[in-house]
């Protein structure tokens, strides 16, 4: 017989061949999230820039209405989380694109997004009053972290001055000017940034960005507990900062609620965050879970910077607790706790304006797809020995109006505690209660005049009037210091 001509070859090794990605329900590799990942995201997502305004926020409330308000916001910000972690996944039309039309009837979609899931849940019509909105914070914030680089800037170079020349020499002292000048290089380094490549979506950049948040912020609550210990005493009064009329004391109160309102809210990423999670146990269960102890977390070390710091200045704690000179040794620790606040926002500016620059380039080329202006891509040397990089007329018109513009924003209204608390105020009713309210009673078919239709509807309400009580507060204190000045 003659021999096999499979003679001498290996069996196939099943084995050996690459496996395939598992994938989950709607086609995406299979998320990996767990409780832990749920709960370092959304601690990330809320420390930021505003826990520097607490202690002042404190100050304006006083020793009980202080400490009050932060947990009272604490408790608004799980509830509405809570409401929209069950936004997560809602019923899919059949022959839609997620459910074709062979499937059965009753399968579920993901919203990826806030804005996803309003479209999927409330409409077009929510669904531009909610983009509207979210880019306008989103723009706001680029003015806002403008001016706080200027006043880290500021911050560091009169450390180093008081340092070698003693608190409070005359040759210390800062003008707009030199204000002015720091927030056009801010300008400038974001111009150059906002055309790099992906920038924001670099894996190291939300990593950087964390740590940064954590030391500036820890090296504010340290500094204020040490201060409190080294003085003995406890600052503050229970009403709070004294004002000549009781008009004056109740503007200051709706900015400082402004203030707190910024500190907080995460809920416009948190659907983002539940993308993230795998599906056993269910997504929305592992976000509830970690919902609980991020706020615990959190609202905890809130209180602890927010009355620390009031403790130990009182009614003079500054409007930044990093930047207003409360603390003036070791002067190297304030540098570096500033130098943080830079490097943080240097990344979380364009992390947060990329969004915007990706909406109007996507609209603008489904709007003008022939137009040379917006599409075409110019390939350019920039310098020898780098690779050549794709330059877009667009893209450079609109990225250069748009960083102009928040440093010309923030040139004219130079106001750390009132930009921040207008942020804040602007997007807590509508995006935080307003919408996470209504695409609830939509996704659980919550009948009008039923208790739970009341209590959702009363918790709307309180929390109207206490967003519009803020903003207005934060835009009458914009406009009195831009008069004043």
């Amino acid at each position: 017989m003659a021999p096999s001509s499979h003679r001498g070859r290996q069996p196939l090794d099943l084995d050996a061949a690459p496996a395939a990605p598992a994938l989950d329900d709607d086609g995406r590799v299979a998320r990996t999230g767990n409780l832990w990942t749920c709960v370092a995201h959304i601690i990330t997502g809320v420390i930021g820039a505003g826990v520097l305004a607490l202690s002042w926020s404190v100050a304006q409330l006083g020793w009980v209405a202080g400490p009050v308000a932060m947990v009272c916001f604490a408790a608004v910000t799980y509830v509405s989380a809570v409401l929209l972690s069950h936004c997560y996944r809602s019923p899919a039309a059949p022959g839609g694109p997620d459910l074709p039309s062979s499937e059965e009837e009753g399968k579920t979609r993901r919203n990826y997004t806030y804005m996803g899931a309003v479209r999927a849940l409330l409409g077009r019509k929510h669904t531009y009053v909610c983009g509207s909105l979210q880019y306008l914070y989103l723009y706001g914030i680029g003015v806002a972290y403008t001016i706080t680089t200027a006043t880290c800037l500021g911050a560091i170079k009169k450390a180093n001055c008081y340092h070698v020349h003693g608190r409070g020499a005359a040759r210390c002292t800062s003008d707009d000017r030199e204000q002015h000048l720091f927030m056009l290089l801010f300008g400038v380094a974001q111009l150059v940034l906002s055309f790099i490549p992906n920038f924001h979506s670099m894996a190291w950049l939300s990593v950087v960005a964390a740590v940064m948040s954590f030391t500036y912020s820890g090296i504010g609550l340290g500094l204020g507990l040490s201060k409190t210990i080294g003085d003995g005493v406890i600052r503050g009064s229970v009403a709070g900062v004294p004002m000549h009329t009781p008009m004056q004391k109740m503007w200051r109160v709706s900015q400082a609620i402004g203030d707190i309102a910024f500190a907080y809210p995460y809920s416009i990423v948190l659907l983002e965050i539940q993308d993230t999670l795998r599906s056993s146990p269910p997504e929305g269960d592992t976000l509830r879970k970690g919902n609980v102890i991020a706020m615990l977390a959190t609202t905890f070390f809130y209180l602890c910077v927010g009355c620390f710091g009031y403790a130990a200045f009182g009614d003079a704690a500054p409007g930044n607790l990093l930047t207003g000179f409360g603390f003036y040794e070791p002067y190297w620790l304030v540098d570096f706790a500033n130098a943080c606040i830079v490097l943080h926002i240097l990344g979380g500016y364009q992390f947060f304006s990329q969004q915007i620059f990706t909406v109007w380039d996507r609209w603008l080329e489904a709007r003008f797809p022939e137009s040379a202006f917006v599409c075409r891509t110019y390939a350019m040397r920039l310098m020898p020995g780098l690779p050549r990089y794709g330059l877009n007329l667009q893209r450079v018109c609109f990225r250069t109006a748009y960083v102009a513009s928040t440093t010309a924003l923030a040139v004219v209204f130079p106001y750390f505690n009132e930009v921040l608390g207008l942020l804040g105020a602007l997007i807590f009713w509508p995006l935080i209660i307003y919408l996470p309210v209504e695409m609830y009673c939509v996704q659980r078919r919550v009948r009008a005049w039923t208790p739970t239709w009341v209590a959702l509807q009363a918790f709307n309400i309180a929390c109207f009037a206490v967003g519009t009580f803020a903003f207005v507060g934060c835009v009458q204190g914009v406009v009195q210091k831009r008069l004043a000045s």
